[in-house]
This record gives structure tokens, C-alpha cells and sequence, in this order.
């Protein structure tokens, strides 16, 4: 199986709140597979900045999140053809609704990158109009600014 690669950024974010940092939502006739995320930030470098943020992969919901921003999803493969769902990223009100599912939860020291490489037998397939979603659950001391890259494979 062959699919398309696309990577979708976030660039000198700032936020105070929890927030998805990434959402991807599938087109109805296409699978998303999720291959690598990358979460990093550039302001609190300072021993009394050092915070520890919980981070959770979700799927199953069924309304998307706001607040955020839309980027277009960005082929790997430049000229290919564009990615068929949308994404959105730092979102401030969250996906909701349906049957949710946390599928890892992970402690993010902000000091050092947060980079999670899904392996064949790990990776999370996303379904038919389904969501996906990476959620910093709580809320940092002060203001960060975040950056961050998702990459993933579309089928169909």
C-alpha cells in the first residue's frame, strides 16, 4: 500500500491554556496513518522555566476543536496532490463529543524536544471521517511558544 506523506507545522506559537496542539480530520473515502510527531518550544529555557506538560494522543471525536489555526497540510513529496481532510493546530477550545480514546499519555519535560516515532506494530490508523488529535492536557505556568511537526500518510 502507497499512500501520500504530508507534514503539517506549528511555527512560534504562543499559548497560556491547554490546548490540541495538533488535529487531523479524515476525509470520508480516505485512512490516515500516523507516522512521527515532533513538539518543542523556544522561550522557557531557564532552570525556573523547566516545566513537566502531559501530553495524549486521542481519537473517536466526532466534533473538531477551535480557537487555533487551519495550515494547509504540506506534501512531502513536492507536486503532489493536496491532502484531502483539513488539520488545525493550537486550538483553544478542544475536539469533543463521540467515545474518545487516549491512546498514550506521555510527560514532555519542555527543556528537550518531545519526539514520538510510531513504529509498524505502533502506528495509529485514523478511519473514514474520522479525528485524530495530540492534547497538551494541562495548562503551563506561564507563556510558551511552541513549535512542532506532524507527519502523516494518507490512503485512498
Amino acid at each position: 500500500m502507497q499512500g501520500r506523506v504530508y507534514s503539517v507545522i506549528i511555527s512560534a506559537a504562543a499559548a497560556t491554556a491547554n490546548v490540541d496542539l495538533f488535529e487531523v480530520n479524515v476525509a470520508a473515502t480516505k485512512m490516515v496513518e500516523i507516522l512521527e510527531l515532533h513538539v518543542s518550544q523556544q522561550t522557557e529555557i531557564a532552570d525556573a522555566g523547566e516545566e513537566a506538560l502531559q501530553i495524549v494522543i486521542k481519537t473517536g471525536m466526532t466534533s473538531s476543536g477551535s480557537g487555533g489555526t487551519a495550515p494547509t497540510a504540506i506534501p512531502r513529496f513536492i507536486g503532489d496532490a493536496a491532502y484531502a481532510g483539513t488539520v488545525e493546530v493550537m486550538n483553544t477550545t478542544k475536539s469533543s463529543g463521540g467515545t474518545i480514546v487516549t491512546h498514550e499519555s506521555h510527560g514532555w519535560n519542555i527543556r528537550l524536544p518531545f519526539v514520538r516515532i510510531w513504529t509498524p506494530d505502533s502506528t495509529l490508523w485514523i478511519p473514514p471521517s474520522g479525528r485524530f488529535a495530540v492534547e497538551q492536557l494541562v495548562t503551563p505556568a506561564d507563556s510558551i511558544t511552541y513549535n512542532g511537526t506532524l507527519i502523516f500518510r494518507e490512503y485512498g
